[in-house]
């Protein structure tokens, strides 16, 4: 059984990869000229690799709560490639804070450009919040969801990062209101492996933290709701939380 799974692992690894460039190639003549056309692409996509994961690997999906649809900052817990995928495919309108080494991935970056992604060096902490917030004010006029990641990195479950200040200067900067969100999917869609695990991968969108909080009280408040509803998650999924 366990070798039936890493082949099926293997061959939805593969496909993913290849449905990737497929879609990306057939969708760029529109998406040269039309962020909305770019959106559709990403999203077509991300249909793709929940069907093929549920198909292939036994990957359930769940999106619970209220996923926002109009302009909000994302703070989401990141386990894996596989909560990306969830979170972008169940809002209208979304675009990432992410790490500038992805612009350089074929498909992946012109793609991340056109939909209005904000690339940042993670490591000059000082320069790279400077040149964040100056981006962040610069693409003002993609509207919609702008997701980042508080610990800054994928976290494998059961392993504890600190939430870094960005998360809070950008929430303060834009004024918007920030949804947490909670997951599980690194138990079934772990960091550094091939094995994809059947189960019920969850992403929750926990209620909103209104705009206006002090950038500390904020931060803590992220972390205290997103921390123990993950924790919740993976146990619900399974794992087994370290003393």
């Amino acid at each position: 059984m366990i070798v039936i799974r890493w082949v099926l692992s293997l061959i939805f690894i593969v496909q993913m990869y290849l449905a990737m460039a497929v879609l990306a190639v057939v969708f760029a003549p529109f998406a040269l000229f039309s962020r909305q056309a770019a959106l559709r692409a990403c999203h077509t996509y991300c249909a793709w690799v929940i069907f093929t994961a549920r198909l292939l690997c036994g990957i359930r999906s769940d999106v619970r709560g209220t996923p926002p649809t109009g302009e909000a900052v994302i703070a989401a817990k990141h386990q894996s490639f596989f909560d990306i995928i969830l979170i972008f495919h169940a809002v209208p309108r979304a675009r990432f804070i992410m790490k500038r080494e992805l612009m350089y991935v074929p498909f992946l970056g012109q793609y991340a450009l056109r939909i209005g992604c904000i690339p940042v060096d993670r490591g000059k902490r000082g320069a790279a919040i400077i040149k964040m917030k100056a981006d962040v004010a610069k693409g003002a006029g993609f509207p919609g969801q702008l997701i980042i990641y508080p610990q800054g990195t994928r976290v494998a479950p059961g392993a504890k990062l600190p939430y870094k200040i960005g998360t809070g200067l950008i929430y303060e900067q834009l004024g918007q209101p920030c949804v947490p969100v909670a997951t599980n999917v690194g138990v079934l869609w772990p960091k550094r492996s091939l094995l994809r695990t059947p189960g019920t991968a969850v992403v929750e969108f926990m209620p909103e933290i209104p705009p206006g909080q002090p950038v500390p009280t904020f931060m803590r408040q992220l972390e205290a709701m997103i921390e123990p509803a993950s924790d919740r998650l993976m146990a619900e999924a399974g794992f087994r939380l370290p003393a």
